[in-house]
C-alpha cells in the first residue's frame, strides 16, 4: 500500500464525519420546563434531551438522511417510574413498585446547510398498558423518543 494512498484514506475517515456532522438541538416548552422545576427535577431535562439526541443521530445514520441541524421541543414527557426528586417530595412512592403510563411529546424541525426548513414533525407517544413499565425512569420516553425520531427519518429519506 503506498503512502499516498494511506494519508488519502486517513483523510477521508477523518473528514467523512465533519461531512455528515448532525447538529440536534433541544429545548422545552414552557409547560414542560415548568413541570421539569416543580415536579420531575431539572437534571431529568438533561437525561431526555440526551437521549433524543443519540435517537436521532442513530435513526438518522441509520436511513442515511443528511441534514444540518435539527430542533427538537420536548413539549411534555411523562416518567414511567417516580423521578429522584419525586421519591423526595413523596416518601409513599416506590421506585421499583411505583409505575405510571409514561412517554413523550414532540416537536421538530429538520433544517439544510443553509439553515432552509426541509420538513418538520408532531410526534407523540404515551404507553397505555401498565403490565410491562420498563425497568428505568423513563422507559416509556425513551420508547417515543426511538418511534419519533425513526419517523422523523422515514419521512426526510421519502423526500
Amino acid at each position: 500500500m503506498s503512502a499516498r494512498f494511506f494519508a488519502a484514506a486517513l483523510i477521508a475517515l477523518v473528514a467523512a464525519p465533519l461531512a455528515t456532522a448532525l447538529e440536534v438541538k433541544v429545548s422545552y416548552s414552557d409547560a414542560f420546563r415548568e413541570a421539569l422545576a416543580e415536579d420531575y427535577g431539572e437534571r431529568e431535562g438533561d437525561v431526555l434531551s440526551a437521549r433524543i439526541q443519540r435517537s436521532v443521530e442513530r435513526a438518522f445514520l441509520k436511513a442515511d438522511v443528511s441534514v444540518a441541524r435539527v430542533d427538537v421541543v420536548i413539549e411534555k414527557a411523562k416518567p414511567s417510574k417516580p423521578t429522584f426528586k419525586q421519591l423526595g417530595d413523596e416518601p409513599g412512592l416506590d421506585f421499583g413498585l411505583s409505575v405510571s403510563a409514561g412517554g413523550m411529546d414532540v416537536s421538530a424541525a429538520a433544517f439544510d446547510a443553509s439553515g432552509a426548513k426541509i420538513a418538520d414533525i408532531e410526534y407523540a407517544w404515551f404507553e397505555t398498558d401498565l403490565r410491562d413499565p420498563g425497568l428505568t425512569t423513563w422507559s416509556d420516553a425513551n420508547r417515543a423518543s426511538d418511534r419519533f425520531a425513526r419517523r422523523f427519518a422515514k419521512k426526510l429519506a421519502a423526500q
